[in-house]
């Protein structure tokens, strides 16, 4: 069961000593033992282990019991090269430990610096004492100045820094998404410290329900419900590189698919065959790029899933065959609720090889979801995430190209309705946890991970070669290697359209790249003002897809008269023109974590003014989106950083730091490029194909003030395969230069594993009354101009 964090715990900064409510310091120093590349503490309570490893990263495990148990980590799959370090006792209070990260033990209470004689920014100071104990887990405080800043958390309300509140992790079913209200669906127990001189990231892998106190500016307070706590940090010069050392601990994206980069279209529910051939006949006839149609619920028969309703989806092979036809790819929706049912295979097959989470006394738990009594499948066990990954045969057989994750928190209707954090299953179930068993408590956060594990499985055990699309809503630290996020069933409420923004920035910022929020709302009905403006500014997120409650009015492009539906193509078209771009920054996320929407502290950090700054946003190095998320607004302030800037539809060229009034008309989103640029395009077409984006790609230029330089890398590949992997893929570094003479354009080969496609390349540029040409292939090109 949810609950407040313990008063105990929170008060973790304070002073402390043993009290009869429980709770005790972790004590003084009575033992180490150095190794290599670390040491080992024991306490008077508990036992503490540090080790380093290269690029800035620092391990601490605290432990109640005997040190060196095998607690298996769901999140981390890097292994970091340890380096060497030295350890002496210099004086009666403390230990030394000299390496590339310096360190202090107190030998008197259990504290740790670490980074100690470099700025206050990279450093981590436990507060007080190391870290204390309490009947419900251990807490430990780490300072920082009052103003420092936070980022990350994953999926949390508010605003983009995170300070002054106190967030939970326990994913959730919470639809309300108000500042007041808190978890959400993801846990991601991992913050970025940011300070004048520098960054270190605090990852807290804890899957147990935990909770992060910033409402002292002095410290960050963490709370874990178990009894130990397995902490990475790492220290950069600045929060992209504490991102990329991250996700070298928790993994990285895998490339998606093309297609998956388009327009998706969904409703709960389009509930015939006949419906969704007309919704696609009609993005067709009005000629509105879409690649993708999602089938809700209601293609199941009786919300049995794996199965298709036979009077609804009678022939689905031919239904996704013909919708191919016309550039669609289907994604179906899968929860994990199985419905309790003596004649569905499912459920038969899974009761008998103990597939499914248990209830205390031993039997099968059977809580309720959509079809009623429903079993839900124990994903802490390979064999049933094999099992699970089994079942999509039929779905795969009939053409579906991804498969969305819902529900997987997981919910349970059982629950307590008016207390999201309870509407689960109760907390005397349990996993088995491949034979180590547990209550499903301590495995709740990684539910959805292990589900998403367990529909990779399914793609890549039946479709070999061929590149996944999974979709979640719940997740824990590492779900960006097995899917794409959704916020969650949000509102059709301007509120919510603004408060996307800085949530998708620091799931982005938390390792998670492939983050959107529903286009127009999910929940009530938008009009046509809200969903206009919520299309302008997802096209330029990273999962662009409108998605809409039954009962609602519809929430298609045309649903809203001829003007709204001009702006939605509008919106759509120039995120299809600029699929080149994106494409080269989501292969950036894959090669090296970093997000592909960005605040603008990411690239001005030095900068007080983007520090918290919530309704503005770059799209990669060189586009920076100032999306309209209130009614009524023709024209907004937008505040553009030290540097040059062009607005992307008129020309005109700012000078920055400064604030400028921008016309915005509901046909246009405030666009500006950050100068000098580069930025890839290609034609509009209906869907999105490799070839024809390659065939018609061209590059934009926007030079800069002299002596500037840009660099930018082009990534091209099949769009479908795995083969990119295996070297099957070409990738650019295209430097533009200015001078006061003109400029010049660079084209260097890094990699070339593509057949040669093209002995040129159109180059449009700024101001210029023609294109022009730049050589292109395997060997380096220059132009100039």
């Amino acid at each position: 069961m949810a609950r407040e964090a313990s008063s105990d715990l929170l008060s973790v900064g304070r002073q402390m000593s043993v009290f009869d409510t429980g709770r005790f310091p972790c004590g003084r120093v009575l033992s180490h033992h150095v190794y290599p590349n670390g040491i080992g503490v024991g306490l008077e309570h508990g036992h503490l282990r540090l080790d380093w490893y290269q690029n800035g990263i620092v391990r601490r495990r605290i432990e109640r019991l005997e040190p060196g148990a095998d607690y298996r980590s769901w999140a981390v799959v890097g292994r970091p090269e340890p380096v060497p370090v030295n350890a002496a006792v210099t004086d009666p209070t403390l230990i030394r430990v000299d390496g590339p990260i310096p360190a202090i033990i107190n030998r008197a209470t259990g504290a740790v610096t670490l980074g100690e004689g470099t700025s206050r920014a990279q450093r981590v100071s436990d507060v007080d004492h190391g870290f204390v104990w309490s009947r419900e887990g251990i807490g430990l405080a780490t300072a920082r100045g009052q103003s420092d800043a936070v980022y990350g958390l994953g999926e949390k309300t508010g605003f983009l820094e995170k300070s002054g509140r106190l967030y939970q992790m326990w994913n959730s079913d919470e639809p309300q998404h108000l500042p007041t209200r808190d978890p959400l669906y993801q846990s991601i127990p991992f913050f970025i410290h940011v300070g004048p001189e520098g960054a270190v990231g605090h990852f807290i892998d804890a899957p147990e329900r935990s909770w992060f106190d910033l409402r002292d500016h002095r410290q960050v307070a963490v709370t874990v419900e178990q009894q130990w706590v397995d902490s990475w940090y790492l220290f950069a010069d600045s929060a992209a590189g504490v991102i990329e050392r991250y996700t070298e601990l928790t993994g990285r994206m895998e490339l998606p698919p093309l297609w998956a980069l388009g327009f998706q279209q969904s409703r709960y529910s389009y509930e015939t065959a006949a419906r969704v051939r007309e919704v696609a006949t009609e993005m067709r006839d009005r000629a509105i790029p879409c690649d993708v149609l999602h089938l809700d619920i209601h293609y199941m028969r009786g919300y049995r899933v794996f199965t298709w309703d036979p009077e609804r989806f009678g022939d689905p092979t031919a239904l996704i065959g013909d919708l191919r036809e016309q550039g669609f790819r289907v994604v179906t929706i899968v929860d994990p609720g199985v419905k309790v049912d003596a004649d569905y295979p499912v459920y038969m097959e899974g009761v008998r090889d103990g597939h499914f989470v248990r209830s205390g006394d031993g039997s099968v738990y059977v809580g309720k979801v959509w079809p009623g009594d429903a079993v839900f499948p124990d994903f802490s066990r390979t064999a049933t995430r094999s099992f699970w990954a089994a079942q999509h045969r039929e779905l795969f057989s009939a053409g579906v190209a991804g498969i969305w994750n819902d529900m997987n928190e997981p919910a349970d209707f059982t629950g307590n309705m008016h207390d999201r954090p309870r509407f689960t299953p109760p907390s005397d179930t349990w996993v088995d946890n491949d034979g180590r068993p547990q209550s499903l408590d301590r495995f709740h956060n990684l539910y959805g991970l292990a589900m998403c594990m367990a529909t990779r499985e399914a793609f890549e055990t039946q479709r070999p070669g061929e590149r996944a699309f999974v979709l979640t809503r719940a997740g824990y630290a590492g779900i960006q290697r097995y899917a794409a996020v959704w916020t969650g069933d949000n509102h059709s409420w301007w509120e919510h359209l603004a408060a996307s923004i800085p949530m998708l920035l620091n799931l982005g910022l938390s390792g998670v790249p492939f983050v959107g929020a529903d286009a127009g709302g999910f929940q009530d009905d938008a009009s046509g003002e809200l969903y206009a403006r919520w299309m302008q500014c997802a096209a330029l997120t990273p999962f662009f897809r409108a998605h809409s409650v039954i009962g609602s009015a519809n929430h298609e492009p045309w649903s809203f008269g001829a003007r709204v539906e001009a702006v939605a193509r509008a919106a759509v078209e120039l995120r299809y023109s600029l699929i080149p771009y994106l494409y080269a920054l989501f292969a950036e996320a894959a090669r090296t974590g970093l997000p592909v929407m960005r605040p603008l502290v990411l690239h001005f950090g030095s900068d007080p003014r983007v520090r918290n700054l919530n309704d503005q946003f770059m799209l990669g190095p060189s586009l920076m989106a100032a999306p309209v998320v209130q009614p009524g607004v023709e024209c907004r302030s937008v505040y553009l950083p030290e540097g040059s800037w062009c607005d992307f539809h008129t020309g005109d060229h700012y000078q920055g730091p400064m604030d400028v009034a921008v016309p915005a008309p509901l046909e246009r989103i405030p666009l500006f490029v950050r100068t000098p640029a580069i930025i890839p395009r290609c034609a509009v077409a209906p869907s999105l194909d490799a070839s024809a984006v390659s065939g018609s790609l061209y590059l934009d230029l926007y030079p800069g003030p002299v002596n500037s330089v840009v660099q930018f890398r082009l990534h091209e590949d099949d769009g479908i395969s795995t083969d990119y992997r295996n070297g099957t893929y070409d990738l650019t570094e295209l430097t533009l230069r200015s001078s006061g003479d003109g400029w010049s354009l660079d084209a260097a080969p890094l990699h070339r594993g593509l057949i040669d496609r093209r002995s040129e390349l159109p180059v449009r540029v700024l101001g210029a009354s023609s294109s022009t040409h730049i050589a292109w292939g395997r060997n380096p090109t220059s132009l100039r101009g």
